[in-house]
């Protein structure tokens, strides 16, 4: 027999970030819960503002029957000399039987004392309060709070608590809050407790209460009445699905309402003007023409038949977080960028201040731009000596910005800002792009900077925090990476194979380690590889392989991954990679640095000369890339085949043996100079 189940908690205003960072692991604290209780069943998991909801259409009435095996002592232990030992005796009180109650069966090829015993399921009412209070001590949000006298906690003081099993009300106290028939809807609607008789008009008392229950409504409903305002007004609203996200768990009655703002806050720069009001107001930013307007979207929770006042009122506290954003942007253009108070800034312990760091990162993009000269000279037309200087300044400007005053305000503008200051302060284009895109990538799948200028730039201020972090042990440990050096790493693959630039790891820390305190080189060196390996998308079976072969180029582990792992996801691979294999296997005590001599004139069989003709006119090609050739080394199965078809490996004259053993090393030889084929596994 099945029953519905409602459980309301009702809280005062949850707040939405923390919220949605946990709601499937909310969703699925219940039903490991319903689990461990033998009440598996379906259910959704709602939220509003004030309430969170668990709603199962049908729930077992009573758990399902069980049964408990007790396994105990040998036989021969717990009674002796026909007498039942204590350790008999001990294992009937366990049971909660008399001994001549229990049996005997075979466990590990002894006779031991055996009980099984038949629980019958609880009743889910009489369940329900401690599932429910175990759930909610599930719930961690963080930060906790604690109201009243009361010593528990949760992430805001809980009101009202309704448990209905169909419509019978289930007694159950939560935070000294006893369980009810009632439930509340909009504020501006009532703010009494509204009852709920019948279990199946729930909704529509919220409905009618202006209290839209369910968050995929609510989204629906906003975007639909963004796409109404954009066909009215000839508009594009940007759809921030973070944004809308947080919109959705802080509204019961949304509502979309266009405002504007005076069009003379336009000589802000458009990210200034949209980060004021995103993180400040919630507002969605509107766009016209592609440029942004002086209109936007605030999305209301208000109950009312006269919304002109919802939106003066926010057009009216606007204002004054454009008119600060503008005063201060004005303030920085006139002291325009100095890097005055960056010495004041430390950076971190044992590595010094911002401006030391600015220091240490301009020697590096200067030592990465001798790397990279010709490339940079070609995609700039600029000369070695311009592009000096212009690295040098680019540098010594990146983190002027970082005592602005829009920084100060708005964090998540640095480097942004300085662009714009660079721009309006007549800078060389090149240095106010690098500026802007010094912090690129921002993410996984984000942004790259422009033009391998920037990201000489990028790559410079990376290894600087990378290297410096680890020479004085703030080195990332198990899921813990607080300077986000992970990041850091999948940052500077990134950009290093998008434009193709050469990266010896070995070669390039060599180049900076002299401006750090001495570390383990080798520790930092394993962390970028194992960052190589998340990074590249393969098998990782290839990518091993890859690195096996010594290859420490970044760039070229990336081409190579890629060229190998095309390879061996053909449907063909795995049949002929029988026969690379064994030529692994054969050649595994071959020392591979040793010159591997093969002599003609001692070849016995015709097949020995055809293979190594074979793979003499493979090695002897010149190839454009590197899936070329591994296609053109692989082509040489079928000789292989034959070979090991019609030839002895281990003939009994050493010479031969030791001839032919080199023959075929030397083709595992030129396999490892790509990728250690014996790792891959398919």
């Amino acid at each position: 027999m099945t029953k519905s189940l409602l459980i309301e908690i009702g809280v005062e205003e949850l707040p939405a970030i923390p919220l949605l960072k946990i709601v499937k692991n909310i969703e699925k604290s219940w039903k490991d819960i319903l689990v461990e209780y033998r009440l598996g069943s379906s259910f959704e998991f709602i939220y509003t503002p004030r309430r969170l909801v668990l709603k199962h259409k049908a729930i077992s009435v009573k758990q399902e029957d069980s049964s408990v095996e007790f396994f105990g002592p040998p036989i021969m232990v717990a009674k002796r000399d026909g007498e039942i030992s204590k350790a008999g005796e001990g294992f009937a009180r366990k049971c909660g039987v008399d001994f001549d109650s229990l049996s005997t069966k075979e466990k590990n090829g002894k006779e031991v004392l055996y009980f099984k015993k038949e629980e019958s399921g609880a009743s889910t009412e009489s369940l329900l309060e401690e599932m429910i209070e175990k759930w909610i001590a599930s719930i961690s949000f963080g930060k906790m709070m604690r109201w009243g006298e009361r010593s528990d906690e949760f992430i805001r003081p809980v009101r009202w608590v309704q448990v209905r099993l169909d419509n019978d009300s289930v007694d159950v106290e939560l935070f000294g809050v006893k369980s009810d028939i009632k439930t509340y809807i909009h504020r501006m609607v009532d703010f009494d407790a509204v009852e709920v008789a019948d279990v199946t008009t729930y909704e529509n008392i919220l409905a009618e209460g202006k209290v839209s229950l369910y968050p995929d409504v609510r989204k629906a409903k906003i975007l639909a009445e963004f796409n109404l305002l954009e066909a009215e007004h000839n508009i594009t609203i940007e759809r921030d699905p973070a944004l809308l996200d947080e919109i959705v768990a802080i509204t019961e009655n949304p509502k979309s309402l266009l405002g504007s703002f005076d069009e003379l806050f336009l000589e802000l720069p458009a990210e200034a003007i949209i980060a004021s009001m995103k993180e400040h107001q919630r507002y969605f930013p509107v766009f016209e023409n592609d440029k942004l307007s002086n209109k936007f979207i605030v999305v209301s929770n208000a109950v009312t038949d006269d919304y002109s006042k919802v939106i003066a009122g926010n057009e009216r506290v606007l204002k004054p977080r454009l008119a600060d954003g503008l005063f201060f942007y004005k303030n920085d253009l006139k002291r325009g960028l100095i890097t005055d108070g960056l010495e004041k800034i430390t950076f971190m312990d044992g590595l010094g201040n911002l401006s030391d760091k600015i220091d240490r990162e301009r020697n590096i993009a200067l030592k990465l731009l001798l790397l990279y000269r010709e490339k940079v000279e070609s995609e700039t037309g600029k000369s070695y000596k311009e592009l000096v200087a212009l690295m040098s300044e680019t540098l010594s400007l990146a983190k002027a910005d970082l005592t602005s005053e829009m920084v100060y305000e708005f964090t998540e503008l640095q480097g942004l800002m300085g662009y714009y200051y660079a721009k309006a302060l007549g800078k060389d284009a090149t240095i106010a792009e690098a500026i802007k895109e010094q912090y690129f990538p921002l993410g996984e799948g984000a942004e790259l900077p422009s033009s391998t200028f920037s990201s000489i730039v990028a790559i410079s201020i990376k290894l600087d925090t990378l290297v410096g972090l680890f020479s004085v042990g703030k080195i990332p440990t198990g899921s813990k990476d607080p300077f986000a050096l992970r990041r850091a790493v999948n940052g500077i693959v990134r950009m290093v194979t998008n434009y193709n630039l050469a990266f010896d790891i070995d070669e390039v820390l060599n180049l900076l380690n002299e401006q750090y305190a001495s570390y383990e080189v080798e520790k930092l060196k394993e962390f970028i590889l194992e960052r190589i390996k998340k990074s590249l998308e393969a098998n990782p079976s290839v990518i091993m392989a890859v690195l096996e072969s010594g290859e420490r180029d970044i760039n070229e582990i990336a081409k190579k991954v890629s060229a190998l792992n095309s390879i061996v996801l053909q449907q063909s691979f795995k049949e002929q990679f029988s026969t690379f294999k064994r030529v692994a296997n054969i050649s595994k005590d071959v020392n591979l640095d040793d010159e591997l001599n093969v002599d003609t004139s001692l070849f016995v069989e015709s097949m020995e000369s055809e293979l190594y003709n074979e793979y003499q006119s493979v090695m002897s090609q010149e190839y454009s890339n590197y899936e070329d050739k591994l296609t053109a080394m692989f082509s040489l199965k079928p000789k292989l085949d034959n070979y090991f078809d019609e030839v002895m490996v281990n003939a009994e004259d050493k010479n031969i043996r030791a001839n032919r053993i080199n023959s075929v090393a030397s083709i595992y030889k030129s396999f490892r100079e790509i990728a250690d084929i014996k790792e891959i596994s398919i």
